[in-house]
C-alpha cells in the first residue's frame, strides 16, 4: 500500500504518491496579504441591503457624494462608540444602519417618518 505523509492508503492518488508528498511551504504569501487588503478594503465600504435599495427607488431618495461622506463619517462615530443598530438622522433623511456590518437596513425620507416608532437600535447620530 502506497505511503501518504506517513499514513497508509489503499489506493493510488491520480498525480501520484510523490506529488501528494511535496511540502507547499515554499507558497507565495503576497498573493495572500494582498487578498487580505482587498478584503478588508472591500468590508469597509458602506452598502446598501436589497430592501434599502429599493425603499431608495421607491421614495425616489438620492444621496449626493456629500451626503454619503457624512453618511460614513456619522457611521464611523457610531463605531468608536460601539453601536450595532444604529438611526442616522441627517437632514431630512433617516437611516437604520447596521454598524458591525456597515450596511444600510433601510431609510425614510421626511414624509415617512411622521407617527413613526423607530425599534431595535442602540444609538442614534445626527450627522
Amino acid at each position: 500500500m502506497p505511503d501518504l505523509n506517513g499514513i497508509r492508503v489503499p489506493f493510488i492518488p491520480a498525480g501520484g504518491v510523490d506529488r501528494l508528498n511535496i511540502k507547499h511551504h515554499n507558497l507565495n504569501n503576497t498573493g495572500n496579504s494582498k487578498f487580505n487588503e482587498l478584503l478588508t478594503d472591500e468590508l469597509s465600504k458602506l452598502k446598501f441591503s436589497g430592501h434599502a435599495q429599493s425603499r431608495m427607488e421607491s421614495r425616489n431618495i438620492n444621496l449626493s457624494n456629500t451626503e454619503m461622506l457624512r453618511l460614513e463619517s456619522a457611521i464611523e462615530k457610531a463605531e468608536l462608540k460601539d453601536a450595532k443598530e444604529s438611526l442616522v438622522l441627517m437632514d431630512e433623511k433617516a437611516f437604520i444602519v447596521n454598524i458591525t456590518n456597515r450596511t444600510v437596513v433601510t431609510l425614510l425620507n421626511k414624509n415617512q417618518m411622521e407617527d413613526n416608532v423607530v425599534t431595535k437600535i442602540d444609538s442614534a447620530v445626527f450627522a
